[in-house]
């Protein structure tokens, strides 16, 4: 009897254990929607819709096309054999050299995008991964419009960009 008892008492433990510490994607949404509002705490609804919209408005027009280019002051971060060029298409911004790294290293193997590579720098000192970099803006644009023919892995950027190297 005792053995019996114990048996079941320990099955109860192991499915209320093994049941409770599973996270879900419920709980990562809601995680997340907590520091998306901490990043917005101290300024209003409508200054965070104007930093948005200023952070992702088109600058320039190339060819008669608008597209987002941005000056940046930025290095090769992470293999010194890459070649930065002047005109550089980023598909993902990261704060971690590993993830910028693992990013540009599935560009390399997974789409054959064998010029991808990875600065850092602007004021947060942040690794932008480049699909491809180019000496003109006319080049980079015309790759930005065929981006999507090029990439078979989601791009991280809500919009690609054209970063040019100061």
């Amino acid at each position: 009897m005792k053995k019996t008892f114990y048996t079941i008492v320990v099955i109860v433990l192991a499915s209320v254990m093994m049941t409770s510490c599973h996270s879900s994607e419920k709980n990562y949404r809601e995680a997340y929607e907590k520091a998306a509002e901490r990043r917005k705490t101290g300024i209003g609804a409508e200054t965070y819709a104007k930093i948005e919209a200023e952070r992702q408005k088109y600058t320039t027009i190339i060819n008669g096309d608008s597209v987002r280019l941005l000056y940046v002051n930025a290095n090769v971060a992470i293999d010194t054999t890459d070649v930065a060029k002047q005109y550089n298409v980023v598909v993902a911004t990261f704060s971690q050299r590993i993830n910028a790294k693992s990013y540009r290293d599935r560009l390399r193997e997974e789409c054959g995008l064998k010029g991808s590579y990875v600065l850092q720098g602007g004021p947060d000192k942040q690794y932008y991964v480049v699909a491809e970099g180019f000496d003109t803006n006319v080049e980079a644009a015309a790759m930005l419009h065929d981006l999507d023919k090029k990439m078979c892995i989601k791009v991280l950027e809500p919009l690609p960009w054209i970063l040019r190297k100061l």
